[in-house]
């Protein structure tokens, strides 16, 4: 396998790697760590796949770099099949110095407006098609292009059963009166958990695989609750930048939990039935 990378990156690239190992992830595609003369390394993905879209990984990373101050990788070479990115050093994880300095970059983050909710073109989170058609209705872009869709995806792929879509189904219908007015499109990281940061020396040395579009605030924070907090600290910093609304914790957080879950149900199976289900009766549907 690695022999088989080695020469589509060299073929790729127009430079031949002096070694390539496997790196752990590869939700999306094979991720590799391409070695190269004089020292240089890169991150590769490579998707085999007939409908590889790895362009879009590197279209939101790019949009990332150009418009936030998120140190994600600089994309070296982009199309379809192939995602060639700088490599950032990291090891360990964060100290309370690093928390602050996350809740700053996602604050500043959340201060870039958007014209609407949604993006010029659909992209992805993980594997999956995420839709991104503009509207101005947050509670109905939230509704149709995030439950709903997964919903219908996640019962299409035999993962989420008939009387749990239709639970689904009546959540996006009544989504208006769950999440009430927002505050505003924003720029979001989307798929911003543990996993997606890395860290050096207690700082942040690095953000990963996005899931970009302008949305409501509290779809990001909600990930960064739900898959792995990022500590006291770290909330309470964020809040000094960017106060959240009465009712988040309390109310809204649960409809928005379901589109994650949603998402691992699509991927990873009935093991997050459960939370789904949970979240969904807090909802009162």
């Amino acid at each position: 396998m690695t022999r088989g990378a080695s020469e589509r990156i060299a073929q790729t690239l127009g430079l031949s790697p002096v070694r390539v190992s496997p790196l752990y992830g590869g939700c999306v595609a094979e991720v590799y760590l391409a070695e190269f003369p004089g020292g240089r390394r890169m991150v590769v993905k490579i998707d085999r796949r007939p409908r590889a879209m790895l362009d879009r990984e590197g279209f939101m990373l790019g949009m990332l770099r150009e418009r936030s101050a998120f140190p994600v990788p600089e994309v070296i070479a982009c199309e379809p099949g192939l995602l060639a990115m700088e490599y950032i050093t990291h090891e360990g994880g964060p100290d309370d110095a690093g928390r602050e300095q996350l809740a700053r970059l996602v604050a500043d983050l959340h201060g870039i407006a958007g014209p609407g909710y949604g993006l010029d073109r659909h992209t992805l989170i993980g594997p999956l098609e995420q839709p991104n058609q503009w509207t101005d209705n947050w509670a109905a872009f939230y509704a149709e292009q995030r439950v709903r869709h997964f919903a219908r995806h996640a019962h299409r792929e035999g993962q989420l059963p008939a009387g749990l879509l239709t639970r689904c189904e009546r959540l996006a219908d009544r989504m208006g009166d769950l999440l009430g007015p927002g505050e505003g499109a924003c720029l979001i990281h989307g798929d911003l958990w543990a996993g997606n940061v890395l860290w050096r020396g207690g700082l942040v040395a690095g953000i990963i695989d996005p899931a970009v579009y302008y949305a409501e605030r509290e779809v990001e924070l909600t990930f960064m609750e739900l898959f792995g907090s990022f500590g006291d600290r770290f909330w309470s910093a964020y809040c000094e930048h960017r106060p959240l609304r009465d009712g988040f914790f309390e109310q809204r957080i649960h409809a928005y939990r379901v589109y994650p879950l949603l998402v691992h149900v699509s991927l990873f199976g009935d093991g997050y039935i459960d939370p789904l289900v949970r979240e969904i009766d807090a909802c009162g549907f």
